[in-house]
């Protein structure tokens, strides 16, 4: 059962029973409690809450005979629920154990370059997008070691008020696993298969080590996030797949900086579109898309560095409208792509129905 604190953790009937979701219908729950009110009053004026990523948090109910693992089961649920929004049965919706802290935002995922790719991936596509830029750490200032997110879901549609549900591709980018020291969102890298420099998190170490350990369990990788959810959207049947094997997002670099001492992210974000007091979005938000296949890796698991050549840009994204809001952060579900041998093969899937098949 669900408790107070921490939500619906665990995967549910509604979860099973997803068939895909309505852009507007998820816009709608996002944009519907802001921590401010209806109106951003500017950097630091906003009162954005603070959620702690705890050790407490994180490893409750990992003994046997108590309070179920929340969060071995919400590594599971993140893997094998596909759904969009969970409200949960008393519509609170769940707990984020690592990444409670975000600011969501909307606009257009574009592909303007030609690519070897298929789906989404392929020149000319252009899809509704939800994001949720996060940190994974509690601080989420300037001026401290964070571990940036952006994270994003698809839909295959650029008409705001399609009205049959659609199935979402989700995707998941980070800056290094233990944390780095990029003062501006503009000088972030996220990348769906990030560095890990264990000692950066300091008191945060076994939270990160659980989350390895968790994430290895459930889903084979720990630190990598493939891509061929995008790579299959709206692909026509017979195609074969083909996705990139790395990804990053970079702040295009026309964006301008946005000033202030200890800024909170979520402000960073929220002043790059909007001006303070003023509901109406004055500026977007983009990011540049880049793939490779080209990419290796030293190390064990929690000294992980990656090595990359052969980056191209094939397109964009870009944001129009941005919130910091309860929604946001406790009922909006990104999906994890079930790992697959074979990225392109999706008879290789690791996971079937909520459980290993190999």
């Amino acid at each position: 059962m669900p408790t107070p604190e921490f939500g619906a953790e665990l995967l549910t009937n509604d979860d099973r029973a997803y068939n895909g979701s309505r852009f507007e219908d998820v816009y709608k729950a996002i944009f519907a409690n802001p921590y401010y009110d209806k109106v951003w009053p500017g950097p630091g004026k906003s009162s954005l809450p603070i959620v702690k990523v705890t050790n407490r948090s994180v490893f409750t109910g990992i003994l046997p005979f108590g309070k179920p693992f929340y969060f071995g089961k919400a590594a599971a649920r993140t893997v094998d629920s596909h759904a969009d929004l969970r409200w949960g049965g008393d519509g609170t919706g769940f707990r984020r154990l690592v990444h409670p802290n975000g600011v969501c935002l909307t606009g257009y995922w574009e592909i303007t370059e030609d690519t070897p790719y298929s789906g989404y991936f392929s020149k000319g596509s252009k899809a509704l997008i939800v994001g949720r830029y996060s940190t994974c750490c509690t601080e989420p200032r300037r001026g401290h070691t964070r571990s940036l997110s952006l994270v994003g879901k698809l839909f295959p549609t650029t008409d705001i008020h399609h009205q049959e549900p659609l199935r979402t591709a989700n995707f998941f980018t980070q800056q290094d696993f233990g944390g780095d020291h990029s003062d501006y969102i503009n000088d972030a890298e996220t990348r769906n298969a990030p560095d890990t420099s264990f000692w950066r998190r300091d008191s945060g170490i076994p939270v990160l080590i659980l989350t390895g350990i968790v994430l290895m369990k459930v889903d084979q990788e720990a630190t990598i996030r493939q891509l061929h959810e995008i790579a299959e959207l709206g692909k026509e049947p017979g195609v074969a797949t083909n996705a990139p094997k790395f990804m990053r997002l970079l702040v295009a670099p026309e964006q301008p900086r946005i000033e202030g001492d200890e800024l909170d992210f979520r402000d960073e974000v929220l002043a790059q579109i909007y001006d303070a007091g003023d509901p109406t979005p004055r500026r977007t938000l983009t990011f540049n898309i880049e793939v490779t296949n080209e990419g290796s890796v030293r190390g064990p698991l929690l000294v992980e560095r990656r090595t990359f050549s052969g980056w191209k840009h094939i397109g964009k994204i870009t944001f129009h409208e941005a919130v910091a809001s309860l929604n946001g952060d406790r009922v909006i579900h990104f999906h994890h792509p079930n790992w697959r041998d074979n990225r392109n093969d999706p008879s290789t899937v690791l996971r079937v129905n909520g459980r290993k098949v190999r």
